[in-house]
Parts: C-alpha cells; sequence; structure tokens
C-alpha cells in the first residue's frame, strides 16, 4: 500500500484556508501521532463516546452477531474509518469460525497497518485485507458478489451534517446489494453538561489533538503556525444537538505555507472550522437515511442509552 495523500493534503489545506470562514477537514487530524492522540482521547473519562459503543460490542456480541449475518455462509466485512479496530475486535473473535475477510478502510495508512498487524497477532485465521482511502472515495471499493456487512461506528456519521450524511448513505446503499447490512453507531441527543466535556476534556489532550493538526501541516507542508497563538474552541448547540470543533487564532497574524508558496492572514478571535459532531435522536436518524432503501432492523443501546448501534438491511 502506496501513501499517496500529501498532493491531496495540500490542496485542501490550500482551499479551506482560502475560504471565508476558514476551515480545515478533520480527516487531516489522523497522521501517526494523530492516530495516537485519539486513542488517549478514547480512554479519557469524559470521552464516552468509545466506552458506550465498546460496552454494546462486548456485552451484546451474540445480538450483534446475529442482526448482522443471519443467513450469510460467507461474507465481506467493511469497517469505514476502522482507527486501532479496538471495539472490532470483539467482533471478529466471535466470527472468527466463519468464512469472511476484513476489509478495513481508513484515511490514515498507519492506523491500517497497525490494524493488520494486531488482527494478525490475536487472531491470525482472519483474512484482512486494508483499504486506505476516505470515505466517499471507499464506497467505489466496496465491490465483489459476496454478501456485504458494513460497518460504520463510533457516531463518524456524525462528522457530517445531514444533507451530507444522507448523500453520504444514498452513495453508501447504492453500493449495496438487496439483504446487505449496515451497522450505523451514532451517539444520542444529550445534555451539554455530557457532551461538552468529550470535546474539550481536563487534561488538554483532545485540544492537543486539534492543534497537532497545525505542527502536520508544519512538518509535512512546510507551515510556519506557532502553536501558542491558536487555541481548540469547541462549542456544543443543544437545540440543534451539535457540537462544533474550531481552531481560533489568539492574534492578527499572518502564517506561510511553504508547499502552497502562499501566506495566509488571521484576524485576532477568527475561528478555523475543522469539525461537525452531530448527536441523534429518531428524527435525525430518519433524515439522513430517506431514500437509502435502507430498512431499519435492530437498535442496541448501551446501558445508559447514551448511544446507539442502529442495524440496516438493504431492501
Amino acid at each position: 500500500m502506496k501513501d499517496n495523500t500529501l498532493e491531496l493534503f495540500a490542496k485542501e489545506v490550500e482551499e479551506g484556508l482560502s475560504q471565508s470562514p476558514k476551515r480545515l477537514s478533520s480527516k487531516w487530524f489522523y497522521d501517526k501521532k494523530g492516530d495516537e492522540l485519539f486513542v488517549q482521547i478514547m480512554n479519557m473519562p469524559e470521552y464516552y463516546l468509545t466506552k458506550c459503543e465498546e460496552e454494546i460490542f462486548a456485552n451484546q456480541t451474540e445480538r450483534l452477531t446475529s442482526s448482522l449475518i443471519a443467513g450469510f455462509d460467507d461474507f465481506d466485512l467493511f469497517e469505514l474509518g476502522a482507527g486501532d479496530g479496538s471495539k472490532t475486535m470483539h467482533l471478529l473473535e466471535a466470527l472468527k469460525s466463519l468464512n469472511f475477510t476484513y476489509r478495513p478502510i481508513d484515511i490514515s495508512l498507519n492506523a491500517i497497518e497497525q490494524l493488520e498487524k494486531r488482527v494478525a497477532a490475536n487472531i491470525p485465521e482472519i483474512q484482512v485485507e486494508g483499504i486506505q482511502d476516505e470515505y466517499f472515495e471507499a464506497l467505489s471499493k466496496l465491490s465483489g458478489k459476496r454478501p456485504k456487512v458494513i460497518l460504520f461506528m463510533g457516531s463518524n456519521i456524525g462528522n457530517m451534517l445531514d444533507d451530507r450524511a444522507n448523500e453520504f448513505l444514498l452513495k453508501l446503499s447504492a453500493t449495496m446489494q438487496s439483504g446487505d447490512r449496515l451497522l450505523l453507531g451514532v451517539d444520542l441527543i444529550k445534555d451539554e453538561s455530557i457532551i461538552l466535556p468529550a470535546y474539550n476534556d481536563a487534561q488538554g489532550i483532545t485540544s492537543e489533538f486539534n492543534l497537532n493538526l497545525l505542527d502536520r501541516i508544519n512538518r509535512e507542508l512546510g507551515g510556519d503556525f506557532n502553536r501558542e497563538m491558536f487555541s481548540h474552541t469547541p462549542q456544543y448547540d443543544q437545540d440543534k444537538g451539535i457540537a462544533y470543533s474550531y481552531i481560533t487564532s489568539l492574534a492578527e497574524q499572518d502564517v506561510s505555507i511553504k508547499a502552497l508558496d502562499r501566506t495566509f492572514h488571521f484576524q485576532k478571535e477568527e475561528k478555523v472550522f475543522t469539525e461537525v459532531s452531530r448527536k441523534y435522536d429518531d428524527r435525525a436518524l430518519q433524515a439522513i437515511t430517506n431514500h437509502t432503501s435502507l430498512v431499519l432492523k435492530d437498535k442496541i443501546f448501551d446501558s445508559k442509552s447514551y448511544f446507539c448501534d442502529a442495524i440496516f438491511e438493504k431492501e
């Protein structure tokens, strides 16, 4: 596998910082350091999302397995945004005697390589074929004649606003055959006192994770961002059920990026949008699955009902 993302990274950084308001895509958080920081985030006491979904995978594995593979003799198991695969390992262990290929997809080449090693070391009987790509481009690779089981966990769908998420699920369902299954992990709407600390932990790990994006631009594109002159500033709109992440300039300043041969001006308190984290109820879930030919078959909740793994089947 060859990492060919640098050109795309440069292109999207230039486009994003040229817009008003400025933006940087959250997918670029995930270099080697970013991967390591996100693992730390998942272990933070404030970050309930991973713990809640892992509880579902650890304690309700039989129900998950029944909902996802009932009637399949052999199949391909795709995972979009696989990360370190810690939750998926519970499912893989339960499925290891079956005839399937595990095909994790992630934008981070490092994440794919580490996950392939992890599965090989712990469950060597499982065939793994990692794919380094981003979600929309990866959809064209969800091919093959065997039935498909697709995992899209961690409320990653929430990193898209509803119209974009619906567009994504329309494209995803178009790659599926009748009877294929989708597990869609969604974070549920809750009070700000629970949600906001998950994106602004006391130890500052989330801040480090977000600001590492500036370090990545410096390392890979020859930028001269001064980390001390920017801050991580999350916000939560409880009425909309949406958390937003921003990197805020603490002073009026110019930043040069050699690879782009460009200088970008930042006003004091100017925000660079990096990520949205949508929270769901039944109405929001319906909105993103409209016209997709995906039929809801099961909803599995953690013990606190903070998180839901929704199982869909293609009509």
